[in-house]
């Protein structure tokens, strides 16, 4: 049986965006779709009005809740099987809980309270942080999330114990093949001023031994996915400069961003999400997800 895609709906617009994609993606690999409703999303996004004495008011809500986006969703897709449910429980537990047995998780960039003003919401972040299944956040212009562009963005992070095994790269592989869009690979590369050391020396120029290796971390991260995706179209780049400014730049025209976090280890809880990473989930153009892995990825940069 297909694992199925989970949203977490909460009434906002920017979870009915998140619908709207889920539907899709739900649709073009052929799984069903679960809508989650929590009904304590108050919690984290707002204060609920005062309830009716003659009917529960948060009943009420979630019922209306759930019941809207399935609607939408039915709309939509048609012919993509779709449940929905409301769980009296925390909406972040209760989505983590519900990705663990789900094909993957796909919340809105922000709440419908008070807070819905900041870049990202407190939910979809914490869920990005902890999910242990790939998590896409819906954001960005309506062509990116409509998936106008038909190109998708793979950030290539460090190489590590995942290097030519990494998560994020398979999932970016089997979005472009089921969606016949094409995948755009980058590596972003940078050269330290006055940095020389003697395997650079070797090497002859610092500024071309590191884009040499940056050229080497991007073909290891994409052979094996070559080899299993031959009919995926794939553009591999490596630009110099910041990482987050690559990435965000080439985002602009694609239809999803596609980035690795490594696992936390010990006592560290879900993933490592570092600078890089909380910069494409607060200002990304298009639809952003984050896929679990381990080794070092641009999340933790």
């Amino acid at each position: 049986m297909e694992l199925p895609l989970v949203v977490g709906v909460d009434g906002s617009h920017h979870s009915l965006e998140a619908v709207d994609w889920a539907v899709g993606a739900a649709a073009r690999h052929g799984v069903p779709l679960r809508l989650v409703h929590a009904s304590l999303w108050e919690r984290y996004e707002g204060a609920a009005p005062a309830a009716d004495p003659r009917r529960p008011w948060e009943l009420v809500r979630d019922e209306e809740i759930a019941a809207s986006a399935a609607e939408r969703a039915c709309r939509c897709g048609p012919d993509v099987k779709i449940s929905a449910e409301v769980l009296p429980e925390d909406p972040v537990a209760a989505l983590l809980r519900a990705g663990q047995d789900a094909s993957g998780l796909v919340v809105g960039s922000r709440g419908r309270g008070e807070l819905a003003a900041l870049l990202l919401g407190s939910v979809s972040l914490a869920v990005a942080a902890r999910a242990t299944c790939p998590v896409t956040v819906v954001r960005g212009g309506e062509p990116n999330r409509r998936g106008a562009f038909g190109r998708i963005v793979l950030g290539v992070g460090e190489p590590g114990e995942a290097a030519g095994r990494s998560a994020a790269a398979r999932f970016a592989f089997r979005e472009a093949a089921v969606g016949h869009r094409t995948l755009e690979a980058v590596r972003a590369w940078r050269a330290p001023a006055g940095e020389v050391t003697d395997d650079l020396l070797l090497e002859g120029d610092p500024v071309r031994a590191h884009w040499s290796r940056a050229e080497r971390t991007l073909d290891d991260a994409l052979r094996a996915c070559r080899r299993y995706h031959p009919e995926v179209s794939v553009h591999a780049e490596t630009v110099e400069g910041p990482a987050r400014k690559a990435l965000l730049h080439a985002a602009a025209t694609a239809d999803l961003l596609v980035l690795g976090a490594c696992r936390g280890h010990g006592r560290t809880v879900g993933l490592q999400l570092g600078r890089i990473t909380h910069a494409a989930l607060h200002h990304a153009p298009c639809p952003v997800v984050i896929v679990p892995e381990r080794g070092r990825t641009h999340g933790g940069e």
